[in-house]
This record gives C-alpha cells, structure tokens and sequence, in this order.
C-alpha cells in the first residue's frame, strides 16, 4: 500500500548544516510516517481491509454532509459526532462527506473510500452503514486529536459474526438512564449490535409493568443489600435501601436511542425461577403464598413461580408490555438456576404435575418454558433462553445462550445437534463480573470470583476452534456478562468492561486469520484516548506496564 508521510519544512540552511540534514532526514521522514500510520491504524475492530493512499481530507474547515432523503436519521447522527468533535459541518467548503446504500454490496458489508476532497461511505444497508459512521467516527476522533486531517484510505468491511452483544445486569443495582445510553455508546462505537438488557431478577423488578403495578412500587425496591463478598458468612449488610426502575416513557426513549445506533435490545424477563421480586409484589405468585421482600443477598433465592393458570396469565400480560417496548424479534425468559426444592414439596405442584402427564419437575420446567415459547409465537416474538432450556426439552425455534462452560457434555454443542442457534457466553472467559487480573488484593476492586484476563479472552475466544464445523452453521455470535452483585456504580461497570469489551469486539468482527493480540494492545492505547476524552473509567493498569 501507498502511504504519504509527514513533509517538515525545509529552510535555507548553511551548506555546513547539508551533511548532518542527509544523515537525519531519511530518519525524520521515517519516525513521522510512523506516527501517522499508527494514528491511522488505531481502529477497533480492525477492519477486514485497509489501503492508504496519497494525502489527506482536511477538515479544519468544516466538511458537508450529502446523502439522498432517505438516509436523513444516519446523517443527523453523523453530523451529532461532527459536532462532538468541534467540526464545523456547512455548505460552504469544497470537502464533502456523502452516505449513500449501494445495492452491490452485502447486507452487512461498508466501504469508506477517503480522498483529498471527499469521504464516500456506502453500504449494502441501513444497519452496514450505521457500522461505517463508527469507523468514521473513530478516524475523525484521531484526526481532531492529532493534525485535522484523515489520511486517504479504501476500508472494505464486514463482519465475522452476525450476533455481536453485550448484556447488562440492572436487577441487582440500578443503572440510570444516562449510564444506560453511555453503555450503548461504547457499544456501538465497537460495532456491537445487541445488547441483552437483565431487568428482573430475585434482587429487584426494573420494569414498569402498567397492568401490574405493584411490581414497580415493591418490587424494584429493597431494604439494603449485601456488604462483603457473598460466600462468607456471617452475613453483613449496609442497611440502605436501594431502589429504582425505568418508566415505559424511559424505555421507548433508551430503545430509539440504540435503534438509531445500530443496536437491538433483548429485554430479559426471568421465569421460572430468580423471580423472588415479582413474588415479593404478588405474593400469589409463588409456591408457598407466603409475604415475603426483595432479596437483599446474591446468589441463587429458592422462590420460584407455582404453574397455576393465574400464574401463566399474569406473565402473559407482563410480556405483552415488554413486547410493546421493544420491537426486536427476541425475548429472553431465563430459564436458568430455577431451585426446584419448592415445586418438589408442594402437593399442588405435584397434582399439576400429574394433571399436565408430565414426569417431574424438570419436565414441569420444560413445559412452563414451551408454553411461554407458545405464547411470544402467538404475539410475533421468540425467546432466547440460558442454556438450562435445554433440560426436558426447548421450544425449536428457542435461541440458547450457553453459559456453563464446565458442564458436559457442552451445553453449546447439545443446543446446535438440535438445530438451535446459539449465543456463546462461556463463563470461564465471557463473564466480565471476574476479576481481570491476578493481582486481586491489591488493584482490584471485589468481584465475584474468577479470573478472566483479556489476553485469555482473545486468544482462546469465546467460540473456540474445537467447536464441530458440521455445527457452525447455528453459532450466532457471543456476548459479554456483567453481573452487577459487586458494582453499585457506572464508573465501577466501566472498569469492569473495558478493555475486554473492545478485545470481545474484535474477536467477532475481525477475521481471526487477522487478529493479533499485540497489535490490539498497540489499537487499544490509541483507543484508550477517546474512552479518557468520554470519561469512561477504563482498566488503566491492564496494558500499562506492556
């Protein structure tokens, strides 16, 4: 490839100084060619291609926007970057940006063609072109920060995976709205395209649920909340209430949010188990009929839906709002860690048991699973589930999420043998509650337990070469677990994320015959300057001391 290099400004010198100028130029040229390339080639995730050309697209000036009327939501996003960046966008300069689709190109396929005059970027859709203003995004990020210009280049790109996600607990500590769409920001800056959004769980009810609203008025709220690590006993609490949910209004405002970016969101309403929450709010929900509260623990609550029809038609209508929210095929119902103790001791349980044919409770689960599978159907979705789904049977159609990555045989390779597509989120490498270093006790904040570096996230990757390639047809894609048990806080999230949510990134999109962990950790210092410009909270001390 063709690469311009930075020309210093020759001055007259004494015919003295010649000899030494013969001697250091070569060397200039060379030393600031590098730093240009390096500034050029900061992009996460790497692109499929890149060639660079002679010269650059100027933007001190200001650029203008061009695209034809229909692409007028991915212009004004554009034009939102452009203006974060201090760039003026006007008419009135010959250098032009211009989006256009291009019916050529794949569905998922962006090419950004840079010339001395104009950015063309084109895409075989829509959602490729939201891709392609990311990439955009990120040159123009570097271009402000170094010399006002973006070296003439051709990126031809696309994605490996078709399912690139991130998933965010919100039941265990609330999130607000703001941290919310930051988290999406970091997202799609990084070309992720779903993000699994954990409402409900034994901890806290997150959702306003209109027809039920006792959910959210005690249900999203409890009376404090584990201090210490949640294995050592005796137990010890802060004593502070913690509360808080998204109002419908809020959700329509977050969906649009991430609509715009490129971003589908899966809601995921828990069932039958971790639903201490909706329990505690209608207490005839639950097995025992007891008054009981939100869980003020973590792990696993044995409270767990009973199979009455009140029970079905109460989560029917709870997922008839939540299908109203968001327009995404997918919802997630859980499935898993469902405690069975209390359906095992309950007479009535077992009389449903009998009365619905069914040989035991994990048949029972089974069912409860398939019958919600029945329902979403009837209302134009599809559910995705953990992989515990797969226990007594999964509705066909279910997408499985396959955490345990300890179990066998793989829960992953059992969901594709049944033509089940499947979302990889192996515990041992997906799970970004884990602590990231082995240097626990003293730079690391508590987490859970684990440890799960990034360089054994890139290297080993969540989808793994030993996976059958007859089954590779239903890999989907992977994602990235937060569990917010041990972070009360979006700056605490933040430096639990990043920078393996930037290394999970590129071990979707990039070619893996292109993928080089020490040249991500060289991307990722360039990268690090615009999550310090948005006050992201990264891991400083992950790539420091390499």
């Amino acid at each position: 490839m063709k690469i311009r290099i930075c020309q210093p400004v020759i001055m007259y010198l004494p015919a003295f100084k010649h000899f030494v100028l013969a001697i250091m130029l070569p060397l200039m040229l060379m030393s600031c060619g590098r730093q240009q390339i390096n500034q050029q080639t900061a992009l996460i995730p790497k692109p499929d291609s890149v060639v660079f050309y002679t010269g650059f697209f100027n933007i001190s000036n200001g650029v203008d926007l061009i695209s034809d009327g229909s692409l007028n939501a991915e212009v004004e996003l554009l034009r939102k970057y452009l203006t974060e960046q201090s760039i003026i966008v006007t008419d009135n300069v010959d250098q032009k940006v211009e989006l256009m689709l291009d019916g050529n190109l794949k569905k998922d396929h962006y090419k950004l063609e840079i010339t001395d005059n104009q950015v063309l970027l084109k895409s075989g859709s829509r959602q490729a072109l939201k891709y392609g203003i990311q990439t955009l995004r990120q040159l123009l990020f570097f271009a402000v920060a170094d010399q006002k210009a973006i070296a003439c280049q051709h990126i031809s790109d696309a994605p490996n995976y078709k399912y690139r996600g991130m998933h965010l607990d919100v039941a265990r500590h609330f999130m607000p709205v703001a941290f919310v769409k930051k988290y999406i920001d970091m997202m799609a800056m990084l070309k992720m395209n779903y993000f699994h959004w954990h409402l409900v769980d034994d901890q806290g009810w997150r959702i306003e649920v209109k027809q039920y609203p006792k959910l959210t008025e005690i249900g999203s709220k409890r009376n404090e909340t584990l201090t210490g690590h949640g294995g050592v006993k005796p137990f010890e609490y802060d004593g502070i209430p913690h509360e808080g949910f998204y109002t419908q209004e809020e959700i329509k405002e977050i969906v649009a949010y991430a609509t715009l970016r490129g971003i589908t969101i899966i809601p995921e309403i828990e069932m039958p188990g971790h639903a201490r929450s909706a329990i505690a709010a209608y207490p005839e929900l639950g097995v025992t009929g007891e008054k009981i509260g939100v869980w003020t623990r973590w792990g696993v609550s044995p409270y767990i839906y009973n199979v009455e029809e009140s029970t079905f038609d109460f989560l029917e209508g709870v997922l008839d709002e939540v299908a109203e929210l968001f327009p995404g095929k997918y919802i997630h119902i859980g499935g898993d860690e469902a405690v069975k103790d209390q359906w095992k001791a309950s007479g009535r349980v077992q009389q449903r048991i009998k009365e619905l044919n069914l040989t035991d409770e994990a048949a029972l689960q089974s069912y409860f699973i398939n019958r919600m599978a029945d329902y979403l159907r009837k209302i134009g979705k599809a559910i995705i589930g953990w992989d515990e789904i797969l226990e007594g049977g999964a509705p066909d159609d279910a997408v499985v999420t396959f955490w345990r990555s300890w179990h066998k045989p793989s829960p992953a390779i059992e969901a594709a043998q049944n033509g089940h597509k499947v979302i990889f989120t192996p515990a041992s490498l997906c799970y970004f509650d884990h602590y990231q270093t082995t240097l626990q006790d003293s730079i690391e904040p508590l987490a859970i337990g684990g440890c799960t570096p990034v360089d054994s996230l890139y290297i080993k990757k969540p989808i793994n070469s030993n996976f059958p390639d007859s089954l590779r047809q239903f890999v989907w894609g992977a994602q990235g677990n937060v569990w917010t048990e041990y972070m009360k806080t979006p700056e605490h999230v933040e430096h639990m994320v990043m920078p393996r949510m930037a290394a999970l990134a590129e071990v979707l999109w990039t070619d893996e015959k292109k993928q080089d962990f020490e040249d991500f950790k060289r991307r990722f210092k360039n990268f690090a300057k615009w999550l310090e410009a948005n006050n992201i909270n990264y891991a400083k001390y992950i790539f420091e001391d390499n």
